[in-house]
């Protein structure tokens, strides 16, 4: 799923539960709906990362949101269960109203909360989809630990995230590429002014080099990059066997 924060205040502090409210979780599909090509593309390749998974395998999926990551796997899965995890109970309510619809409930166990709030281990991959960008930096390492430590010896986690390296020399362009993704989705003018404030102060975007650091701290097997599309980075590794 495509996370995106348009219009908040300066140096903010996001609080994912407080801030997807029940008019954005209805809104929140159609809105990204201009975004599926890359969301189809991230999840196509997804599933290439998954293929040797064992047939019933459990994969952990935090920051569910209205349940497109589920629904991305378990047909090319069906044998594959899933422990969903969001902290906005709207978000939820939808994910959940979705997974009956398409008759997968006997598949999905939805938590509403955070990845702490999961009290299974033991998965045989961890999905995180547009969701890292939005823990602090300085939560970050215990919430890649946190996502370890629920995986099984050598599990999979897939993770992508907003990515920048604001000293690099292609930053600039970049910003401006990023802010015609935002465009798409309805940005304003004022949001776009604010965007780099966002990106440094209220998302704390880090560099690539800076998360594959986070994750090798947190005990993973140094990171594969396996997706790019403008500031959005995807990369895989596995649980290293302790």
């Amino acid at each position: 799923m495509i996370h995106f924060i348009m219009g908040m205040e300066k140096h903010a502090t996001f609080t994912p539960s407080g801030f997807f409210n029940r008019e954005l979780a209805e809104a929140y599909d159609r809105r990204n709906s201009g975004l599926k090509p890359i969301s189809d593309a991230l999840h196509f390749l997804i599933r290439l990362v998954l293929a040797d998974l064992p047939a019933r395998s459990r994969v952990l999926c935090v920051g569910v949101g209205t349940g497109a990551d589920i629904f991305a796997l378990a047909d090319a899965f069906p044998d594959m269960t899933f422990v969903a995890s969001d902290p906005a109970p709207e978000m939820i309510e939808i994910a959940r109203r979705r997974v009956e619809e398409a008759e997968l409930s006997n598949r999905v166990e939805l938590v509403t909360g955070y990845v702490d709030d999961v009290d299974q281990t033991g998965f045989d991959a961890a999905l995180c989809l547009l969701v890292a960008h939005f823990v602090q930096r300085d939560d970050r390492p215990a919430f890649y630990r946190a996502i370890h430590d629920r995986l099984a010896p050598g599990g999979h986690f897939v993770s992508a995230e907003i990515s920048a390296d604001f000293g690099s020399p292609e930053f600039p362009g970049r910003l401006e590429d990023w802010k015609q993704v935002h465009r798409l989705m309805g940005a304003n003018e004022e949001s776009l002014d604010a965007l780099e404030d966002t990106l440094r102060g209220t998302l704390q975007v880090v560099s690539p080099a800076e998360t594959e650091a986070l994750w090798i701290e947190a005990g993973f097997a140094q990171p594969i990059p396996f997706f790019q599309s403008a500031m959005i980075h995807g990369w895989h590794a596995r649980r290293v066997h302790d």
